[in-house]
């Protein structure tokens, strides 16, 4: 991944994006202070990382168990014709959509949902048949929600079929 300039990211870079997506929160003092540099040097590399796009925003992740919402379902829409939830709705209408993914399948999209109990995921699956046929997944447990980009250390010239560290 290159910045507006074509110039590569360079360690630095990925330690403060590393840094970054464990706690967005860091002052740019103590963000430097992690990385190596001053708070104005740091200062500055954000502002190129954001102007460049590699940083898209700063935000805050909550627990939608702690809110009430404790319960997880994956749920795959295939619209009907002329009824597209893209097309036909809005996210207001559906607060517990999460994430709403666009499927090159025969799926439309894929939906990462929360909820309070299966008396809200039915009601839930009612509202949203009326664009098409659902399959839904109920999550049992995350092992993997959020995770640290790291691709500075990504090997991308993989030896088909076998990937290190996958094999296991």
């Amino acid at each position: 991944m290159a910045l507006q300039s074509e110039r590569p990211l360079d360690s630095t870079d990925w330690k403060l994006l590393h840094e970054l997506q464990q706690d967005s929160r860091l002052s740019a003092n103590e963000l430097g202070l992690r990385v190596g540099l001053s708070a104005p040097a740091t200062a500055a590399r954000l502002r190129k990382l954001e102007a460049a796009g590699v940083i898209t925003g700063y935000s805050v992740q909550l627990d939608p168990a702690k809110l009430g919402m404790p319960l997880l379902a994956l749920i795959h829409l295939h619209c009907n014709h002329g009824s597209c939830l893209l097309r036909t709705s809005t996210l207001e209408e559906f607060p517990e959509v999460l994430e709403l993914h666009k499927l090159s399948s025969s799926h439309c999209v894929v939906l990462k949902v929360a909820f309070s109990s299966m008396q809200h995921l039915e009601a839930l699956n009612h509202r949203l048949s009326a664009h098409g046929a659902l399959v839904v997944h109920l999550v049992t447990s995350s092992i993997l929600s959020h995770r640290v980009i790291d691709w500075e250390m990504c090997d991308t010239n993989f030896d088909l079929p076998s990937y290190p560290g996958w094999s296991k």
